[in-house]
């Protein structure tokens, strides 16, 4: 897979202006509210919270090159697309 042109994928969690000595901090912080969010919430509550999440993401983002790229190296993590069954 060629390497992306636009799209961050090294950790790069942060608020503007604060600094910290281990920069997974504020990464374990989004992961802790992001599991937080789904505490509670049946399978198909939280797949539709990931939905809705991704297309808030997705339309604060709005470069499309960008989100091509984050579609193709998710799609890759993946793997092969399986058959329809017929």
């Amino acid at each position: 897979m060629p390497t992306p042109q636009h799209l961050k994928t090294q950790p790069n969690f942060g608020r503007p202006g604060e600094r910290h000595r281990h920069g997974y901090v504020p990464g374990d912080d989004f992961y802790e509210r992001l599991i937080a969010g789904h505490h509670g919430l049946s399978d198909d509550q939280s797949g539709l919270m990931n939905a809705r999440l991704v297309i808030l993401l997705a339309n604060h983002i709005g470069n499309l090159d960008v989100l091509h790229e984050a579609i193709d190296l998710a799609r890759a993590g993946v793997g092969a697309p399986q058959g329809d069954g017929a």
